[in-house]
């Protein structure tokens, strides 16, 4: 099941809890991330705002399998906020794009579940991006992750090169969202299966 919790509308308080302690399992846990957890359990930041909008995949008894955070690049992100540095000139900041961060796959996934989950989600990003008149998203990424995302077949760029940030090495991307982009990732074997309801979710 697909959840979007965006501006405005009423967050799943059950959605959002299994969304934060997934985070603190791969970012904190996993990767040993500085950065904020709420009593223990829960990666929560600066960003988790008013402002954010989240793609949460769950499975039919609301357990974590993927999300992502959506940030308004009108605002202050990861990328403009945190790493200019990566892009050769100044962040992108427009209205119809915004920034994905907070990519994550549940740890308790088997990698074929892994990887079903990881292309529903990029699906999901895509189909919400052409419903809300998104026309890219940025993001910021590690090398490894970076490979994938620029496999995927959509039309992507790197914004900068690629920098060493404490130890990280960094790259900010720019995805091109376009009416084409979900043939262009069907083509690349990046397809929803198993989550039919995603598209619809997102129409209805």
């Amino acid at each position: 099941m697909l959840n979007i919790i965006s501006p405005g509308t009423e967050p799943d308080a059950a959605a959002m809890r299994a969304m934060f302690a997934a985070r603190k399992s791969v970012f904190v846990d996993l990767l040993g991330w500085d950065v904020p957890v709420l009593d223990g359990r829960y990666e929560v930041d600066q960003f988790d705002n008013l402002h954010a909008c989240y793609l949460v995949l769950t499975d039919d008894a609301g357990a974590h399998l993927a999300s992502a955070r959506l940030l308004p690049t009108v605002r202050d992100g990861i990328l403009s906020g945190l790493f200019p540095m990566l892009c050769d000139g100044p962040p992108p900041a427009a209205p119809e794009i915004f920034e994905i961060t907070r990519f994550c796959l549940d740890r308790k996934l088997r990698a074929s579940e892994r990887r079903m989950a990881r292309d529903a989600l990029v699906v999901a990003l895509t189909d919400y991006a052409l419903a809300n008149g998104i026309s890219a998203y940025c993001a910021v990424a590690e090398t490894a992750w970076l490979g994938q995302i620029l496999k995927f077949g959509w039309q992507c760029e790197r914004l900068g090169a690629v920098c060493n940030v404490d130890g990280e090495h960094l790259a900010a991307v720019r995805i091109v969202i376009e009416p084409h982009t979900p043939a262009l990732l069907a083509d690349a074997g990046i397809r929803a299966s198993g989550f039919s309801s995603v598209s619809s979710q997102l129409a209805a």
